[in-house]
Order: structure tokens, then sequence, then C-alpha cells
């Protein structure tokens, strides 16, 4: 997030698109919602009918995979009746005429015509935004996880540049991420291309300095992710697999080849609190503690870190994470050996610019502060290009919409996306195990529009199938106007109707992710 979740409350506007806030981010929504009861217009834009429609001055439904011509069709109008901040995008930014050229061809006509929005719709919502000072910017995975990911990202931060909502309180472009430390986790390397703090595996002088720290002579290469990674298991490139608080076998696209990924493994190694559905397959398990049994850091959606102390003893022949990695090294032969939680926050102060200042010493006095924080005495950094970006000028990328990798045909004519309930979180490996959430949700389904449901014949709780290029499942249908017509959802927290057997494992070029937003699905009954 380029802003701060208290800045929502100083937000004029607030757009929110790809996010079903109220049950993905409970917290983060009832900001939002008091600032809306306070007098801030909330502009949604979401192919389903979510809790927040209730709060929202205007609700867009546009087609699946369609966020690009959408943002396109807002930019447009923003330029054509002159309501961009033109002294912020000469003063602070780059490639504007490349912009105002793409998007000149993006009239709300064709833009209604790709998305499904009416033209009417396209206009208000490029006024709203652009009327508003400040306006901020949310989304989640309904934008991020797309062929597309990139360049709907890239578009959301030319609109924000478009209209000066830069650097400034209330404003931003703000993703939430979908797991209470995922931000943590790519901020000291987790990922497949980068040393903590984003310094590239490329780059000899970061891989200099961390060879330096580590006393070990590291790989030139860039990684591989998940979705790779499992490809190159099955076709035997890669003999043994880590896997490491996740669960693939429910979260990956395509899950039948997930597993028969899994199975080519010479050897395969889980690290987790619960046997999942990927623990199952395993060689070896290795039993972690829970959070409520370690001391560590969570760093959160809005870039605050924050120290949690374990409230309860682990169970026995359990170990937290860093003691079962450092335990594991040792015996391979690398030298790791930490004597507490506090060595390894400081080690990652030393050398992660942006966590230079975060001691442990200051957030065991209270302190909960965002990064950047370069040095013992910054107070942190709460909204981030205030006075300049970190290239220096803001740079606009001209995009071109593309559609998303599998549209809908005669064999397989809907559309399914996927996403998740309020009740349970990501595969349920923790949520599912409570009685009382459970309880509220205990089963798949598939929402069917009522008229696609009149359609094939299928009536509120109907069992059915669903199908794509990639496999079958079954379960029971919800017939609600939730959805649009030739649109199906369905969550993917349930091992007994697994979504992820129909994605589609189509990545996005740059980033790598999945496109799980959307596929070409078939629904029948089982009749």
């Amino acid at each position: 997030m380029t802003n701060s979740i208290e800045c929502f409350s100083k937000a004029e506007v607030i757009l929110v698109i790809g996010s079903n806030t109220t049950e993905n981010h409970p917290v983060i929504a009832n900001r939002i919602r008091r600032a809306v009861n306070r007098g801030t217009k909330l502009l949604l834009f979401d192919p389903r009918d979510i809790p927040l429609t209730r709060q929202a001055i205007l609700w867009c439904r546009q087609k699946p995979g369609t966020d690009v011509a959408l943002i396109n069709g807002l930019m447009h109008v923003i330029v054509r009746e002159g309501l961009a901040d033109m002294d912020f995008v000469e003063k602070r930014t780059e490639g504007y005429e490349e912009l105002r050229s793409t998007v000149a061809k993006y009239t709300p006509r064709m833009v209604s015509k790709i998305t499904g929005v009416s033209e009417k719709d396209i206009i208000q919502a490029a006024r709203i935004y652009a009327s508003g000072k400040p306006a901020s910017i949310a989304y989640a995975m309904g934008i991020t996880q797309h062929t597309t990911v990139t360049d709907n990202v890239k578009s959301l931060a030319n609109l924000a540049m478009l209209c000066g909502n830069m650097g400034v309180e209330g404003g931003g472009v703000n993703p939430l991420r979908g797991q209470n430390n995922v931000q943590g986790a790519c901020d000291v390397g987790a990922l497949p291309n980068v040393y903590p703090g984003y310094q590239k595996v490329v780059d000899p002088i970061a891989r200099d300095k961390f060879e330096k720290a580590w006393d070990i002579e590291l790989n030139a290469n860039n990684g591989l992710t998940i979705t790779e990674m499992l490809d190159a298991a099955e076709s035997g490139r890669v003999k043994v697999l880590y896997i490491m608080g996740e669960n693939p076998m429910l979260s990956d696209p395509d899950s039948t080849h997930v597993e028969k990924s899994l199975k080519a493994c010479e050897f395969l190694v889980v690290q987790d609190i619960f046997l999942t559905e990927t623990a199952k397959l395993a060689d070896v398990v290795l039993p972690a503690s829970s959070y409520a049994e370690r001391d560590g850091t969570f760093t959160n959606t809005e870039r605050r870190v924050q120290l949690s102390h374990r409230v309860i003893d682990p169970l026995p022949g359990t170990k937290p994470d860093w003691e079962i990695i450092c335990e594991l090294s040792n015996r391979l032969g690398y030298p790791m050996r930490y004597e507490s939680v506090s060595e390894i926050t400081d080690e990652i102060a030393k050398v992660t610019p942006q966590y230079g200042g975060i001691l442990y010493e200051r957030l065991e006095k209270g302190e909960q502060l965002c990064w950047p924080c370069p040095l013992p005495n910054h107070p942190g950094t709460p909204i981030l290009h205030q006075d300049k970006f970190t290239r220096g000028l803001g740079k606009f990328h001209a995009l071109d919409f593309i559609p998303p990798a599998e549209l809908p045909d005669v064999k397989y004519p809907m559309i399914l996306t996927t996403g998740r309930v309020l009740q349970h979180f990501h595969t349920g490996t923790m949520t599912r195990k409570s009685k009382g959430l459970e309880a509220l949700a205990p089963s798949p389904f598939v929402e069917v529009n009522p008229k696609d449901a009149q359609k094939l014949g299928v009536e509120d709780g109907d069992w059915v199938k669903v199908s794509s290029r990639r496999g079958s499942i079954e379960l029971t249908a919800k017939v609600d106007d939730k959805v649009g017509v030739g649109v199906i959802f369905i969550p993917f927290h349930y091992h007994e109707a697994v979504v992820n057997t129909l994605t589609n494992p189509a990545l996005d070029p740059i980033a790598k992710i999945p496109e799980y937003k959307v596929c070409a699905a078939r629904l029948e009954t089982t009749a």
C-alpha cells in the first residue's frame, strides 16, 4: 500500500476494484464503511454483487478480466473533459502523451462493449473519481489473479497519477494483502528474484553484499515461482520440494497437474502446523509451531511492522519455523545459529535498507513502524511518494486491453471466477477446524444467476457438475443474482470440491501469477 489504512478515513472518494473487502479484509472494510457514513463517496467495480454494493454511490459490474479496458475508459473521460490534475502530471510524471494517445480510442461506447458497463456509468464513475480530492484506490486478488495482472496494476497507477492522487493523505494505490504476513515475507526475500529489500539476485553488487553478510557464495540466477517449480517437478528438472506453510493441492491452479507434480518429486518435505492435503503426500512432515506459540514480527498490508509474543507453550515435538530452518541448515553444512528472534530482526535491519531503523528494541517498546524506516531515529513512512517517486518521475504506461487467456466457447460457455467467503481463510487449513466457522460455512457451492439456472434447469440446492478443460467437480448450486448472466462463482476453501481442479494455470508473463479469476466452464445437472 502506498498509504496507511487510516488514510481511508481522509479520502473524499474511495475506488474499490477487484476486492470483496467485507469478506476478505473485514477490518479494512469497516474503515471504509465508517468513511462512507461520514460522507466519503464509494465507487465499486466488481463482477459480483458483494456486501459493499450497499454503501456504494455507484457499482459497475464489469465482465471478469476486462479491468484495463474499464480503467482506460475512465481515463479517456477524465482527459476529454479536462478533469486531469495537469499540474501534478507536468511536474511529477513522464509518458503522459503516450498515455493520452492510447486512451483516446477507449471511448465509453467501445469500453461498454468490452466490459458490459453502461456508457453512462463509465462517464459518471470517471467524474466522481476525478472530482473527489483526495481519492484512494483499493484492490485485491480480483485485480492480481489474471494473466494481465501487471497491466491491471499499472493502469490503476496511471489513474491515480492522472488525477494527482499519489503522495497525499487519503489517496494512493493500495493493494490489500491476502494473508497476514505476505508483505513481510516478500520484504525479506521470499521471492525467486530478489534478496531482502527487493535487491535483485542478478545484480552483482547486491549479490556481493549478501555474500559478505552471509559468508557464502550465492547463485547468480533467479529462482522459480511456485507454478514454475511444479512444472519443473513434473518434468524431472526439480527433484526435491520443500513446502512451508503452503497448501498447493488446494491453492494452485489445475490441481490434477499439481498432484502429478508433487508425486513426481523424488523427495517432498512439508513444514506446517496441520496435516494438510499437501502434507499427506509428503515423504517427511516437519511439525511447526503456530503464531501463538512463537515470537516474531508481522508486516501487514500497510507496511507496518508489529511485534508478536508467544502466548502459549508450543505443542510437544513442534518448533518455530526459524528454528527448524536453522537446524536443517546446520545439518546440511551451513552454520546458521541465532539465539533469539531479536537477532534475526536486527539482521534484517542490517541488510534491508527499508528496515534499517526497525530494530527489535524499538518494537519491544511498542513502536509500530511503517517502512521505509532507514535509520534508528526515523519515525517510519505511512505515506509513500510524498515529495518524489522512488524512480524520480512517476511513469505512465500506455496499455491496451488484452483479453483473458481463456474465453467461453460453445463447449464451455460460462466464465468461472473464484474467491473466498467470510468464514474461511485460504485453503481452510485453520478455519475449517473451528467448529463455529465450519458450522456457518460447511460445504462448497457454485453461485449461478437465476436466468442461467432457468435455462439449464437448475434449482437452488441442486447437485450440479462444473467442468473446464482441466477437469470436473460436483457441488450444490446457489441460485441468486450475486453473479451476472454467464458467470459462475466458486470459493476455493473446500477439499470436497477443489475448484482449482478447473482453473487455468496460464501466467502473467512478468509477475508469473496464474489466472484464477477467469476460465471457461460448463455447468450441468447431475441427474
